[in-house]
Formats: structure tokens, sequence, C-alpha cells
């Protein structure tokens, strides 16, 4: 009896201690299986949406860690800048609409202010130690902006250099001169995965260095067809004040750069705001830095906006829905010269497949300008390979000659040119586009305005400024100079005749 009763005690002393190692000694695998946002294993496809099923570092901070590591490198923004009144003339109705000359022109129209100061608010963080900021474009428009100060978590105040920006990603690149600076990594934005936390830090609606905890809820989510921005969408609070502030994984480190939110009618923050991936900065960022701008390649079509549906993989005799259609190929393009036609299909870029139509304009984008490309192409259900070389998406606008330094009538012109006319959306590829006219000058007491064409001269064709400035030095001070004026509307040419005095 005393023998089975030793056995038993030895067990049950054997059991305890076995019970005690795993539980205190293998806490690693039982928490594991707890973990809800671990990645799935490699065997497992997963959808575009989603990131690579790659193993995944497991995040190690947490949000109080998080805040405190990356709060110091963020700063608020307050720029100040002079917005042009809209353009004169034509009952102070622009030709090409609002936007037109406030991008390119900033003509006033009649009985407004020239300028009006504009003071706006938002957030940016420091990517190097020496002083660089990452912001919204939005916030530091470049033609605009007078002034720029950063203020730091400490309260220092420092006046910023705008270094580049880039409208197209809505983002920008200032400098402050210091050294020794608190400052945020950019991640790989290409690893995040629907689902996990993100932090955003920001100066919402004046609140100083907010921070707000959610999800990342979307990956490459397209709001328009021009921008360059394939958003992170996340339903962290970002309010008016976040544009330019940090989108933060759990690691610590910077996959977007909040830029918009999606509201309804006064509404603030509903759950949808949307951050440009931190890979997308990456590349936008050394070019800002280098050129003050972002260079972008340009092959010349209009794209289906949508992807591609069954009716059309049968239609086309295309294998899958991949690929872009081409709408329409631009006279004089890099499309056309290398002989890409309406319904064709572009299948690969440089050997990688294209999805759809806003991969395409991604791949084309990081050509650059005067670069080889090689397309892959279905044309009626045959594949074949076509080389183009690109240029430029959207050159830097050409400034305006005053007519004549010695005889004025109060504008300054551009030579048309075909390039010139595809920038602005011009018929008319012949004669002197009018940039800007001044304030009270002949010109502008006969309503011409930017963006109208002058076609003739004192009933002389002129297409170049020389040609502008010699009929001009010709006419007596005091005189009248007729010209032949062309307004295009819609995509109608109107001509009339203006009669301008010389001075």
């Amino acid at each position: 009896m005393k023998k089975y009763a030793w056995i038993a005690i030895s067990s049950f002393t054997l059991g305890l201690l076995l019970a005690g190692y795993l539980f205190l000694y293998l806490p690693e695998k039982n928490s594991a299986a707890a973990d809800v946002f671990a990645s799935g294993t490699a065997s497992v496809p997963s959808a575009n949406l989603f990131a690579s099923p790659a193993p995944q570092e497991k995040p190690t901070l947490d949000f109080v860690t998080i805040a405190e590591k990356i709060g110091p490198a963020v700063v608020r923004i307050e720029a100040e800048r002079r917005e042009p009144s809209r353009a004169s003339g034509f009952g102070g109705e622009s030709p090409f609409g609002d936007d037109f000359f406030n991008r390119f022109f900033g003509q006033p129209r009649q009985n407004q202010p020239e300028f009006n100061t504009v003071q706006v608010g938002g957030t940016g963080f420091f990517i190097t130690a020496d002083g660089y900021i990452l912001t919204n474009n939005h916030m530091v428009e470049k033609d605009k902006t007078t002034s720029v100060t950063v203020t730091t978590l400490g309260g220092k105040e420092y006046d910023a250099k705008i270094v580049g920006t880039d409208l197209g990603t809505d983002l920008a690149l200032l400098k402050i001169q210091a050294k020794d600076m608190p400052f945020a990594e950019l991640g790989d934005s290409g690893l995040v995965k629907v689902g996990e936390w993100v932090l955003a830090i920001g100066n919402p609606l004046g609140m100083e260095h907010t921070v707000t905890a959610g999800i990342v809820s979307y990956k490459g989510r397209s709001i328009d067809t021009q921008s360059y921005q394939d958003f992170i969408q996340t339903d962290a609070a970002i309010n008016r004040g976040n544009s330019g502030g940090p989108l933060i994984n759990m690691k610590g480190e910077v996959i977007g750069i909040n830029s918009t939110i999606l509201t309804s009618g006064f509404a603030g923050n509903i759950g949808i705001g949307f951050a440009i991936p931190s890979n997308i900065a990456k590349k936008v960022v050394i070019q800002l830095k280098d050129k003050g701008r972002v260079v972008r390649g340009r092959l010349g079509i209009g794209i289906y906006a949508r992807d591609l549906t069954e009716g059309m993989v049968k239609q086309l005799k295309l294998k899958s829905k991949a690929g872009a259609l081409i709408n329409s190929v631009e006279a004089d393009s890099p499309a056309e010269k290398a002989d890409l036609k309406r319904y064709d299909v572009i299948v690969q870029v440089n050997g990688e497949p294209v999805k759809n139509g806003d991969d395409l304009r991604f791949k084309i984008a990081d050509v650059l300008p005067g670069g080889k490309v090689n397309l892959t192409v279905v044309r009626d259900g045959k594949e074949m390979k076509v080389t183009a070389i690109v240029d430029e998406l959207n050159p830097e606008p050409e400034k305006g000659q005053v007519a004549s330094a010695d005889k004025d009538i109060g504008l300054s012109v551009v030579a048309l040119t075909p390039a010139t006319a595809r920038r602005y959306g011009l018929r008319t590829v012949e004669g002197l586009l009018i940039t800007e006219v001044r304030r009270g000058s002949e010109a502008y007491r006969e309503n011409l305005a930017a963006g109208m064409i002058i076609i003739e001269v004192n009933r002389r064709k002129v297409t170049t400024v020389r040609e502008f400035e010699n009929i001009l030095k010709q006419t007596e001070s005091g005189d009248e100079v007729i010209l032949l004026v062309r307004q295009e509307l819609d995509g109608q040419a109107q001509d009339f005749i203006a009669t301008v005095k010389v001075r």
C-alpha cells in the first residue's frame, strides 16, 4: 500500500513541475495562438488588396511608446499665401473655368482686389535630422505661398523654405535651418495589411499634437483619375489640420502621409480618411530635393477609366481582364509615333504585367522623359511588341514675355506650339497665347484676358513674340493696333477684333 502511495505522490509532484514549466517558460507559444493579426502562411495566396503573405515582424510598440517616439518629430505648419482674384472680362466668367486661371495665370477679375491674403494651418513632420519636413502640397502651394512658419512640439518657431511641391501626389518638401532634429522614419507601405492598427498625429482643428488611433480600412483606394496617390484608407480620426501629418504603424514607422477626408456636408471626420503611401513619398522626396518638382513620363493616350469587363475580354479577344484599354491617341504624341491605336490593350510595360489603367499611369509616370519603354499590346487578339520613347507629362509652364520693352499695350504673351496648346487644352496651335494682362492697361480696358490667343496684328498673322514686337516698334505711341483675338469656349473657337492703343 505504501508503495502505491509513494508512486501516486511522485506522479503528482512531477505533474506539477511539468505544468509549471509549460506555464512559466513557454509563454510565447501560448500567446502566439491568440494573435488575430498574425500574417497567413506562405501557401495561401493573397488578393491584390492586401499585402503579400510574406512573414512580417511582430509589432513591438504600444500606442504610448509610439506617441512618445514620433510625437517630437511632428510640427505645426502655418502658411500665408496670396490667392489671386479670378480673371477679368466676359462678365467675370473665365473662358476656361476658375481652375485653369488659378493654376496657370492667376488673372484678377474686374471690380475685385487683385489678391486676397489667406492663412492656412496644418501638419508636417521631420524626415531628416537636418531639418527637411514632409507635408501636403495643398498646404504650401509654391506659386501662392508667401511665408511658412514651422512650430515644433517644444514651441520653437522656424521660418521654412519651400524646397519643392507636387500637385500629382499632394506632397511638399520644406527645409528649416536646424540640426539634430528628431525625425520619423518612412517605412514600407507595401507591407501594410488591411485591419492592422495605425496612429495619426497632427493638429486637427487647431488642437495641437492630437493622437488618434484606428485601423487600415483599405489599400489602393483611387479617388480620381488624375492624381498619383493610390491612397491608404483609415478610420483613424483625421480632420482639417491633420493634413501632412504621419500615419504610423505599430513598429513606429510612417507608412502614410495624411492628406484628405471623406465628409458629409459640414461634418468633420466620419471614419474615412486617406493617406499617401510612404513608398510613393520616398520616390517623390528625392525628386523634390533635387529638382524642386516631380518629372513624369507621358505616352499621350486616353485610358478607359474602369476595369475591363467580361464582354470586353470577349470582343477584344483577350486572355483576361488585366490590362489598360486605349480610348484615344493624341496627335504627335509618343503613342502615335509608336503606332498605338484606339482599342489596343496594353498588358505589359517593360515585362511587368499591367493590372488596369491606373497601374499603367503609375508605370509610365516612373519612366523619365526621353526613356524607352517596351510595351506588350493586344490588338484584335494578336499580341505585339511596341517600343515608345516617352516625353514629359507636365513641363513647367512657360512664362510669357512682355511684347515689347519700348512700346507697351499691357500684356504678356507666349508663342503657341502644339505642345503648349496640348498643355492648356487648346485646339489652336498657332498664334500668341496671352498669359497676363496688367490691371489698368490698354489691353485690360479692352477686356483682353489671359487664355485668349492673338491670331493677327494689323491684319498680319503672328506666330512668334519677335513678330509682335516688330509690329509694335513700327507703331507710333498713341496709335492703335488692330488685333484679331481668338477665345476658345467649350471647345468652340470664337474670333473677334480688338483695337488697343500703344503707349
